[in-house]
């Protein structure tokens, strides 16, 4: 029960997380949540004046990034959790 407990408070966290993620020239800002739900995009002026085809390459990017760190943030907490609960280490270090 402890171990459903601690993972819904953890999915709880996440959620309420947010993490920024940018592309080149940090001309556009993606914000994603901890579980990876996407919260938000902000695009500059200058971004905009880029055209239809770099402006897309141009999310695309910041999402990836965004996503790359979201997904590390959650398996850093996942970690955590496991080692609070006394997990295996070898567990512990699949999870990272």
């Amino acid at each position: 029960m402890v171990v459903q407990v601690e993972a819904v408070k953890v999915q709880k966290e996440l959620a309420a997380t947010e993490i920024d993620g940018y592309c080149e020239g940090e001309l556009i800002k993606v914000t994603l949540s901890g579980n990876q739900q996407p919260i938000r995009t902000e695009i500059t002026e200058a971004a905009m004046e880029l055209g239809p085809e770099k402006l897309s390459l141009l999310i695309t990017g910041a999402y990836k990034d965004a996503h790359q760190k979201s997904v590390q943030a959650m398996k850093e907490r996942m970690s955590d959790l496991a080692q609070s609960l006394g997990m295996p280490t070898g567990l512990n270090d699949a999870l990272k």
